[in-house]
């Protein structure tokens, strides 16, 4: 995994080097599935009693993950497929007995409905003696686009550029997609029925609602085709949304088209769910690593939601405080807040959330040197770019006026990846093979 970040300079700057490694290190998909395999597994069923083992996954850690599963099973893996996204293909000449499909991320292709499609067929093939163990990760939604009948991949590609830029936040974005898929919404489980499955997810979904990771494939789904009606209704988005969309939901709505499996469906009877990482792991591997180079570390949430715009100032906010009156932590401080922000795009620039947020941090940065402000994406990549985050900072503001560039123009036009090359911030670490939503660090010194 990546570790190679260059952010020599502040004292702030290189502890957040070693925090993003310590990072990066402990949320090694690899190692968590491994972990979760020997103490999940062994505990849950006897592996002998089952004809065959397959392997079948979803999502950007599909490749470490899968390497895990084939190093537990050994020679007891029959088959398996894992799917992750195009290029992301570090490991996947070790596997010796799973597949490798490629799909498209964040906007699906005819790649992914292929991709989604060979998941099904090998899941029909399962039978009421095999095990199949599923692996899913974050990113899974858009890798196995398989549109419901009646739909086109350009229709879905479609509604997902509307929904990437309307400001729905994941719930709602995967409450619509799941409904205009035939792959997920618990649609691969009904596909593995009567075979026993098991599901080690890694969460990139605040909270972990499971049916909401990978718009869960193999979990019973709560939301319905009203629910996804109200996203259109509430984005007002029934003008933009293709006709064929809008038609497929009123058309479910109405009770003709078949609703997402439920709780009550027999192909949920005899599975078994497990997280085996989250966005707490990735903060506490953070707060660990700052406190171990003496900063005061403290992580104030794991629930960070909202639009990262106003995230953005709402952390300087918290390094004022920090700064004036010693609280949530005396300085030197690091506050740490993680989760998953979203942006409404207003100008047709280019970035990601993580920096965007970290551009609003430093519109609001000017006469607090002793505050700095870091995004990461945990997966490495943060919106159509090739950067994880931003660091803004005093040095920051001294690249702005040294180029006279107005940071304010670049928020305007969601633009913050290019402000941020011209002053030199970005935070690039290459994708991470994992992916637990977004780190947000809040770094306060004392006043000079």
């Amino acid at each position: 995994m990546p570790t190679d970040f260059d952010l020599q300079g502040s004292i702030h700057r290189r502890v957040l080097q070693q925090i993003l490694t310590s990072v990066i290190d402990a949320i090694d998909p690899k190692e968590l599935t491994s972990r979760a395999l020997s103490t999940r597994l062994s505990k849950l069923t006897n592996l002998k009693a089952y004809r065959r083992v397959m392997v079948l996954g979803l999502g950007k850690a599909a490749i470490p993950m899968a390497l895990a599963a084939e190093e537990f099973f050994d020679t007891n893996l029959s088959s398996g497929l894992v799917v992750t996204r195009r290029g992301d293909l570090a490991g996947a000449d070790r596997l010796t007995t799973i597949d490798v499909a490629e799909g498209d991320h964040p906007v699906p292709s005819e790649e992914s409905a292929d991709a989604a499609r060979r998941l099904l067929e090998r899941a029909e093939g399962a039978g009421p003696d095999d095990l199949v163990i599923c692996l899913i990760s974050g990113g899974g939604s858009a890798l196995t686009t398989l549109p419901a009948p009646g739909l086109t991949v350009d229709d879905l590609r479609r509604t997902t550029d509307i929904l990437l830029s309307c400001g729905a936040d994941i719930v709602e974005f995967n409450a619509l997609r799941k409904h205009l898929s035939a792959f997920s919404g618990g649609r691969l489980a009904r596909a593995i029925h009567p075979a026993r499955q098991v599901t080690f997810i890694l969460s990139d979904v605040v909270g972990n609602p499971l049916d909401v990771i990978a718009s869960g494939p193999t979990v019973a789904d709560p939301t319905t085709f009203d629910d996804a009606l109200k996203v259109v209704e509430k984005y007002e988005l029934a003008n933009r949304l293709p006709a064929a969309v809008v038609d497929h939901l009123r058309a479910g709505a109405a009770g003709r088209v078949d609703e997402t499996p439920g709780e009550d469906s027999k192909c949920f009877e005899d599975g078994a769910l497990f997280v085996v990482g989250d966005n707490k792991l990735a903060a506490q591997a953070a707060a660990e690593a700052a406190e171990a180079q003496g900063w005061n570390a403290r992580v104030l949430t794991t629930f960070m939601e909202g639009e990262a715009r106003e995230l953005g100032k709402f952390a300087v906010s918290l390094g004022r405080e920090a700064a004036h009156h010693q609280r949530p932590a005396a300085p030197p401080a690091c506050l740490i807040l993680s989760g998953e922000s979203t942006v409404t795009l207003r100008g047709d620039g280019k970035g990601g959330r993580n920096q965007e947020l970290a551009l609003a941090a430093l519109c609001s940065l000017r006469g607090a040197p002793n505050i700095a402000v870091a995004t990461f994406a945990t997966d490495g990549v943060d919106g159509p770019t090739t950067a994880a985050g931003a660091i803004a900072d005093e040095f920051t503001w001294r690249r702005t006026t040294e180029r006279a560039v107005d940071p304010e123009k670049f928020l305007r036009a969601n633009d913050s990846h290019s402000f941020f090359e011209l002053t030199g911030d970005l935070i690039e670490s290459g994708p991470t093979g994992s992916n637990l939503n977004d780190l947000v660090l809040i770094f306060v010194t004392e006043s000079s």
